[in-house]
This record gives C-alpha cells, structure tokens and sequence, in this order.
C-alpha cells in the first residue's frame, strides 16, 4: 500500500510539473506577442512592469516560472487581464470574445487619434489590424515597418489623408487607401466630423516577393 501511495504521488507531482512547464511556455509566448504587439522593448516593458529585464526574457525563453505578482506586474503593464495572460492555447474556444475592457487602445501623440488592437495577437508578427477613430484634425505619424509591409486603411466615416513621402491621397466612406509603410508615413483627419476607419497591416512575412 505504501509503495502504491507513492506511486500516486510521484505520478501526481510529475503532471503538476508537466502543466506548469506547459502554461509557463504559453506564458512566454503571449507576454512576447504582447510585448511586440505595442513595439515596446524588454526594456521598455521593463521600466513600465517593474520587473527586471533579464526575468522578462527568461520567462518568454520558458526559463523561468514567475510569480503571481510578477505576471500581474505585467498583465498591468501591456493593459490586459490576467485570465487572458494566463490562459492556455489548448483551453482557448474555437469562438473567441474579447471584450471592451480586454482590447488595448494605442493613441497618437496628440492624443486625437486612438486605435484599438483588433487583431489576433497571434498574428501579431505578420498581421495586424485596428479599429481607428480620430477627431477632427488628429495626427498619426508614424515609423517604417519592416522593409516590403503594406497598410490599408479602409474608411467608414468621415475624411482621411495619407502623407508617404510627400505622395498624398484621400478617402471617404466606402473608400480604402493601400501603400507601402516601410517607410515614414502620416495619417489624418482631415474632414470636419470624427472619422472612423480599419486599419490592416500586412508584414513583409506575409508579402509575397
């Protein structure tokens, strides 16, 4: 019988082990495709977390299993919940919902222009795509991608203008504009009422040659 227990508990402490390493694996991945989906750093992430870049890059290397205060550190700090952090790509449903309170939102420098993340997080290193709506004037200049990666922005109210290098187009409702954004590249709202548009952004991965 005692021989027997601990064949129980030996058998029991070995699947613990094993789940541990495969959620502390899923971790490492999600905190990276999050920490890329904002195009923050490990150091970035790190001053924003307060937690030591040398642990962020162990644990998305699955080096390390962290604490429930350290994945709270970090789930504050990429402005997700931590169920989501935490959840296993095994347990995700086939329909997935995010809700309001769970989808990131990016603002341009003036603060005129905010673009929810939409986008599969999974997809992040090749495709991603935004719910944009911007106020009357607001300003999104933004850095090249990665060399051969096409944006469009396709409008659902109001104006927007897009400035690639001095080349300028405009879109109305109904209308999307497609170009090249490995270079710098400015969107605005240019018509007299808040616009609303997506935008998708296709990453030289995903662009055929």
């Amino acid at each position: 019988m005692q021989d027997q227990a601990e064949r129980l508990d030996r058998g029991r402490s070995k699947d613990l082990l094993s789940g541990a390493q495969v959620l502390s694996g899923q971790l490492g991945k999600t905190i990276q495709r999050l920490r890329k989906a904002y195009n923050l750093s490990l150091s970035e992430l790190a001053e924003q977390s307060g937690v030591a870049k040398s642990i962020i890059s162990q644990i998305e290397r699955n080096e390390t299993n962290p604490t429930l205060a350290t994945i709270w550190r970090l789930s504050q700090a990429l402005d997700v919940s931590i169920e989501r952090v935490l959840a296993t790509g095994d347990e995700e449903p086939f329909i997935e919902r995010t809700s309001r309170a769970d989808t990131p939102i990016l603002l341009s420098e003036d603060g005129k222009v905010r673009l929810a993340i939409i986008g599969w997080i999974k997809t992040v290193e090749w495709l991603q795509w935004y719910d944009v709506s911007a106020d009357p004037g607001g300003v999104l200049d933004s850095d090249p991608h990665q060399r051969g990666s096409v944006e469009s922005l396709s409008v659902i109210e109001g104006v927007f203008e897009v400035d690639v290098n001095g080349s300028v187009q405009r879109a109305r409702a109904g209308e999307t504009l497609r170009y090249r954004c490995d270079r710098p590249h400015t969107v605005r709202c240019v018509g007299e009422t808040p616009g609303r548009a997506t935008m998708v952004v296709i990453m030289k991965a995903a662009v055929m040659e």
